[in-house]
């Protein structure tokens, strides 16, 4: 195993909006963050085609093209980016010590803004026609499905919500789960059986997402449906498909190290970014199964920075 010096006094782990937002200020205020982007550089975003509601953009942008920008404004004040992940973790004792692989880096402070990764159905047509029709976000994703027709996957809460959200701007809303009964609140069931705009089709699951790619669009026609009972196949045609079947936070790495919920969330202390150990922080999605959008991320980004920092002149 290779040893370094690599001593830092802040490392950031994750580069969405939440982790470049804290190399951002970090980088302003003399900490000179040295920001690990992981497997996914950019976070979800980079899965995003349009983005309209994050502020200061009138007409948009791309999710990639967000996260390049945002990359840039912090290395322009000095934070520097590896794209490489970390592999593990000694939290234990201060200075931190850092894993990617065989090299070993230490610092003073460490950002942990992992993210979450929506759970997908796996199939490679979902991946084919993702940011193309697919989607794991209603709130992010639903403007461009006005008076189109959508299916939404799921049988919790989140689905039963994203499907009412949705009913507000898709002409129809059919709300397919494998199961015969919904496992979400009953005043949700019960909301969306009042919308007249939702249909649904249960004890199915998606078995393909069908449409075209023609001169490389990549257009999506509608879902295959199987019977979780009979085994029928059926297709139905449809615009958009929202995976609505939960989110797992990327904190594997933190397990028996930092508090979590059940889920699986890191716990920050009231009011704070500050996990149950000090000096380490949390931002963005991996800490926030509640609001999961690119502007609360970079919100509790800025937030971690000024944590870390006053917590850094403290120690001083």
């Amino acid at each position: 195993m290779k040893t370094s010096n690599n001593h830092n006094k802040i490392i950031i782990i994750g580069s969405g909006p939440a982790g470049l937002t804290a190399a951002l200020y970090c980088a302003r205020a003399n900490m000179n963050p040295l920001v690990f982007e992981g497997m996914q550089p950019g976070g979800q975003l980079t899965i995003t085609t349009e983005i309209e509601n994050y502020p200061g953009f009138e007409n948009g942008i791309t999710g990639p093209e967000l996260m390049e920008v945002m990359r840039k404004q912090a290395a322009r004040f000095g934070a520097v980016c590896k794209s490489q992940e970390i592999t593990n973790v000694d939290l234990t004792k201060r200075p931190f010590t850092l894993w990617s692989y065989d090299e070993v880096y230490t610092a003073d402070s460490v950002i942990i803004s992992t993210g979450a990764s929506a759970k997908l159905l796996g199939l490679p047509s979902e991946q084919l026609f993702m940011g193309f029709g697919v989607s794991a976000c209603a709130t992010c994703d639903g403007f461009f499905f006005k008076n189109q027709r959508v299916v939404v996957v799921g049988g919790g809460d989140t689905a039963l919500e994203e499907a009412n959200y949705l009913a507000k701007l898709a002409s129809e809303v059919i709300l397919t789960h494998r199961r015969s009964e919904f496992r979400a609140s009953k005043i949700m069931t019960e909301r969306a059986h009042k919308n007249p705009k939702i249909k649904f089709m249960l004890n199915k699951v998606v078995d393909e997402v069908v449409g075209d790619i023609e001169e490389n669009r990549k257009i999506m026609k509608g879902v295959r449906l199987k019977d979780t009972i009979t085994g029928d196949i059926s297709e139905i045609s449809a615009d958009g498909l929202f995976i609505a079947i939960g989110h797992k936070p990327n904190t594997d790495l933190f397990k028996d190290v930092l508090d979590m919920n059940e889920t699986g969330y890191l716990l920050t202390r009231p009011g704070s970014t500050a996990t149950n150990i000090d000096g380490v922080f949390a931002a963005g999605d991996v800490a926030d199964s509640k609001y999961r959008q690119a502007i609360t991320a970079a919100g509790t980004g800025c937030m971690a920075a000024i944590d870390a920092e006053k917590w850094l002149e403290a120690q001083e």
